[in-house]
């Protein structure tokens, strides 16, 4: 998946935090949904906006911020 396609970076938007598809629900929150145990089904009830993508899209955004870190410290 590229998440590129529905992570976007705005600078006035959320202090330029990576969002969902300009959203202002960022990366970050919902990998800290993820975190506290919810699921990818609780996520999507709670948030119809959100698409199943949106969810894989985060997921491969951290991941590849992951892997471009660990690529920096080597």
């Amino acid at each position: 998946m590229d998440y590129r396609d529905r992570i976007t970076i705005e600078p006035g938007k959320r202090g330029g935090k990576p969002c969902i598809r300009g959203m202002r629900i960022t990366v970050y929150d919902v990998l800290g949904y993820l975190a506290a145990g919810m699921s990818i089904e609780q996520i999507l009830d709670d948030f119809p906006y959100l698409e199943r993508e949106d969810i894989q899209a985060c997921l491969a955004y951290a991941a590849d911020r992951e892997r471009h870190q660990f690529s920096l410290a080597a």
